[in-house]
């Protein structure tokens, strides 16, 4: 059975930092590309990182030079290193296979203050 505890998450000011965590079990991890998934309340989940096998990242325009996805193998977690937070990264984050699966873990909820 497929499972992801994402953890993490808490109030911050504008400007710092914090780490999520996303330990994954139930598939073969190093076969999957693994994203960050963020939700804002009232608009649609969007993908906010991906990193792929080859190790290669991507991220979305409004957080590139922010945020560092990585992952550890060995235990199945990934991270996302947030930094220079903004109030607009206010959400519940979640992480899932990409493209997702239809499994989702209750994220965990970042809230940048301004």
């Amino acid at each position: 059975q497929v499972q992801l505890v994402e953890s993490g998450g808490g109030l911050v000011q504008a400007g710092g930092s914090l780490r999520l965590s996303c330990a994954a079990s139930g598939f073969t991890f190093s076969r999957y590309a693994m994203g960050w998934f963020r939700q804002a309340p009232g608009k649609e989940r969007e993908l906010v990182a991906t990193q792929f096998n080859s190790g290669k990242t991507n991220y979305r325009d409004s957080v590139k030079g922010r945020f560092t996805i990585s992952r550890d193998h060995t235990k199945s977690i990934v991270f996302l290193q947030m930094n220079s937070l903004k109030p607009e990264d206010t959400a519940v984050y979640y992480c899932n296979t990409v493209p997702p699966g239809q499994y989702w873990g209750n994220g965990t909820l970042v809230t940048v203050s301004s």
